[in-house]
């Protein structure tokens, strides 16, 4: 299993204007709409697509980010990226929410699953099916794991590797259920 997802600092600020217009002159100008989810209040915002961009491909997409938000009453709050919109014909993203948890009370998430390197049954000409590719958990967000890795060095022809099999941390709780597949490794029939 990766290690748990480490808190970023992002900077934000406040909209004033709000809708299609301000939105695209936003994006026109750089900028990258948001929306922040509060545990008591809706925010709508702004931020610096690149800094996103460098949080979530060094951390994923659960990084827990510190969010200061020029204009905001509070001085920071801890955020994750709860949604995003690409735009349609380009690889950019047209706008963000963000989600504000609450560090001391579990939550559900998924969590991408990563297989390891080449299983012994590929080598021996196997294919991998990969059929889970996220797990969903329930853990405090301190906990949350970047990624569950699948060590495929273990997985033999034939063999199926199911939820129940995976090594996980006993702080996370996988809602899926147990004899659900991950994976499985076959030998294509002629």
């Amino acid at each position: 299993m990766s290690t748990a997802a480490t808190t970023l600092e992002l900077n934000g600020k406040l909209r004033d204007q709000k809708g299609k217009g301000a939105s695209r002159r936003l994006r026109s100008q750089g900028g990258l709409p948001a929306i922040l989810y509060g545990q008591k209040d809706n925010l709508s915002l702004m931020v610096n697509p690149k800094e996103l961009k460098k949080i979530l491909e060094s951390k994923g997409k659960n990084a827990l980010i510190h969010l200061n938000i020029d204009g905001d009453s509070k001085k920071s709050r801890t955020v994750l990226l709860k949604n995003h919109q690409t735009h349609p014909m380009r690889t950019a993203w047209v706008h963000v929410d963000f989600l504000e948890i609450d560090m001391t009370h579990k939550i559900k998430i998924d969590v991408p699953v990563k297989f390891i390197v080449l299983s012994s049954g590929e080598k021996k000409g196997g294919i991998a099916n990969h059929i889970l590719r996220n797990l969903h958990v329930e853990c405090l967000p301190s906990d949350i794991p970047a990624s569950i890795e699948v060590q495929m060095a273990e997985v033999e022809l034939n063999q199926v590797v199911h939820v129940s099999d995976l090594k996980i941390s006993d702080k996370i709780r996988v809602l899926n259920r147990p004899s659900e597949a991950v994976v499985s490794v076959f030998q294509e029939k002629e």
